[in-house]
């Protein structure tokens, strides 16, 4: 039986239809900012906090849309199964990367298939926030 990992995760968008992705240290494929949620921890409430401590941003819980629970294999730990409680955001303040980030990019629905990505990004994220047709 798979592990499960519970997190939080922000499709973080741009007025201009870009998203960002980020990329851990150590690792190879781009996702959604966000992270574990914490023993007692709401989702939201770990969203927020872990796009502090990955991006520097701050984040008011009213400006979260929730788009879903979505699952897929877990990109960076083998045999588990990742189950995201995933929000869409928009902004327009910088970001950068911060603790275990090592890379940001913002892309497009037509960059997005040069990227490796993982499974929950590919399979789940980026068709919700930009259409199945747009990213396959």
């Amino acid at each position: 039986m798979n592990a499960h990992i519970h997190i939080a995760a922000a499709a973080l968008m741009r007025d201009d239809g870009a998203t960002l992705l980020v990329r851990k240290r150590g690792t190879s494929a781009f996702m959604q900012p966000g992270g574990k949620i914490d023993t007692g921890e709401t989702p939201l409430a770990a969203l927020c906090r872990e796009l502090s401590e990955e991006l520097g941003m701050t984040v008011a819980p009213e400006q979260a849309e929730y788009l879903g629970r979505f699952s897929a294999p877990a990109a960076n730990e083998e045999g588990c199964i990742v189950v995201a409680e995933i929000f869409r955001l928009t902004t327009d303040v910088a970001i950068s990367a911060r603790s275990e980030i090592e890379e940001v990019r913002w892309v497009h629905s037509s960059q997005g298939r040069d990227l490796e990505l993982a499974p929950l990004t590919r399979d789940h994220v980026l068709p919700a926030i930009w259409g199945r047709s747009q990213h396959q």
